[in-house]
């Protein structure tokens, strides 16, 4: 392929990923499966196999491995992980822990369970099998094993793949095997805080804080997939767990999970003592509509960067308006927390009645590296409309800057936190003078800020 086809065809995604994807939409279709986990029978189900992009649910397979390695010695609980590049440089949420540095197993396992960290998860897989490619192919011989026929895993952090794709029914077949392989360590999908490295590190799972007898266990959010979410609910003998796909916010996927799991609960038997069943039931439900695949997505540097930014942001902006909830204001300089080094403590798991959810307002660790030279177009009060602001943006300097990265940057001020948006990777201030006054036709504000300035 020429570099004017190569150029054209990425300028072609990002016009489709802004413009809804008119070709493929840019959610896919919804979709729903629950199940009594201690009998298997099928309690509601709705396009339940028909493909779809997991996003962060992924993670529960990369779970389930590092459980399976942890307990066949081939990981210990405080072993010390040197940080691949590869899961160095993924976008946020991340633990923000430097290629080449240390982390523990503890620390990656409450990452990925709690905080849903990109970095660890794709770390634990390059440490396991030595890279991104075999790890994803040693996943999917393992979801073959469980029962999971339709799926198939790419990467270990669920960041966007066109070819990483899941089910409903799918999904639920691997919450049931962790609960029933690994009961002590499934425990960890309730956590609602640990510590790492003297910062408090909260979760992002509204819905199991609010939903009695919920113990977990994951949600997900990138632009291909929609609002995911796998939840467990476990009261009066009963077993119950549900997948909902594809959701339109995250607020109206939890809304929809808690009333599915509403009308379930009472026809759910009571369990005996049994482990869960082994597989969802594939049996014949009446479904509404005609399910139709998912449209595969080309997967390209920028839809991914992108599409991995609102999945960094997703759950903050819980109940994002549809329409820019305030005017643009300009960012005051407030200087960020630096990580500790000392050595971690990760919690045990909290009740959830003891502890009221608090979103984090500021988390340094999850923003990206900036040590040269950045652009800032704004700073808003709403989060959401910094990424709105972004995905505007990308267009004009995708086509003049390679190697640029849109991220958020949370900071105090008088009158509340402000969310700057901006772009690094230019490799000197005339760079980034450059893409400023590329921006500035464009009729968007910019300012040139050295690293996180």
């Amino acid at each position: 392929m020429t570099k004017i086809a190569q150029a054209f065809s990425i300028l072609m995604g990002m016009a489709a990923l802004l413009l809804g994807l008119a070709a493929a939409p840019a959610q896919a279709g919804y979709a729903h499966f629950v199940m009594d986990a201690n009998t298997g029978r099928v309690l509601a189900a709705e396009n339940a196999d028909v493909l779809n992009h997991p996003a962060s649910l992924t993670k529960m397979m990369t779970l389930y491995m590092t459980f399976e390695a942890l307990r066949d010695g081939r990981l210990s609980w405080d072993q010390k992980i040197v940080m691949s590049r590869n899961g160095a440089s993924t976008i946020p949420f991340k633990l923000g822990i430097p290629a080449g540095q240390t982390y523990t197993v503890r620390e990656a396992v409450y990452g990925m369970a709690v905080k849903s960290a990109n970095d660890v998860a794709e770390g634990i897989g390059d440490h396991l099998y030595g890279s991104e490619e075999k790890f994803g192919q040693a996943m999917t011989r393992k979801a073959r094993q469980l029962g999971m026929s339709r799926t198939t895993f790419r990467n270990g952090s669920g960041l966007p793949d066109s070819r990483q794709v899941t089910t409903a029914r799918d999904m639920a077949t691997l919450g049931l095997a962790l609960m029933r392989d690994f009961p002590k360590e499934y425990r960890i999908f309730a956590t609602r805080s640990f510590t790492f490295r003297g910062r408090t590190i909260s979760g992002h799972n509204h819905l199991m804080y609010r939903y009695r007898g919920m113990d977990g266990i994951k949600t997900g959010y990138i632009n291909a997939s929609g609002f995911n979410i796998v939840s467990a609910v476990n009261e009066d003998g009963k077993r119950v767990i549900g997948v909902v796909m594809g959701g339109r916010t995250a607020r109206a996927r939890d809304d929809r999970m808690a009333a599915l799991l509403d009308a379930a609960m009472p026809r759910a038997g009571i369990g005996r003592g049994a482990a869960p069943a082994a597989v969802a039931q594939s049996i014949d439900l009446p479904e509404r509509g005609v399910p139709q695949p998912v449209e595969p997505r080309r997967h390209d540097p920028v839809a991914r960067k992108l599409a991995a930014l609102e999945s960094r942001n997703s759950d903050l902006a819980y109940a994002a308006p549809a329409t820019p909830a305030a005017p643009i204001v300009a960012a005051p300089i407030v200087a960020e927390p630096v990580a500790m080094e000392d050595a971690p403590t990760v919690s045990a798991p909290t009740p959830r009645a003891a502890i009221p959810h608090q979103p984090p307002a500021n988390m340094p660790f999850a923003m990206a590296s900036n040590d040269g030279w950045a652009v800032q177009i704004a700073a808003t009060p709403s989060e959401s409309e910094a990424i709105s602001l972004l995905s505007r943006a990308m267009p004009t300097l995708d086509r003049r800057f390679n190697g640029i990265t849109p991220y958020t940057q949370t900071v105090g001020s008088a009158s509340g936190p402000l969310h700057r948006a901006r772009f690094s990777g230019f490799q000197n201030r005339a760079a980034a003078q450059s893409a400023c006054k590329a921006l500035t036709a464009s009729r968007f504000a910019c300012t040139v800020v050295q690293g996180d300035g």
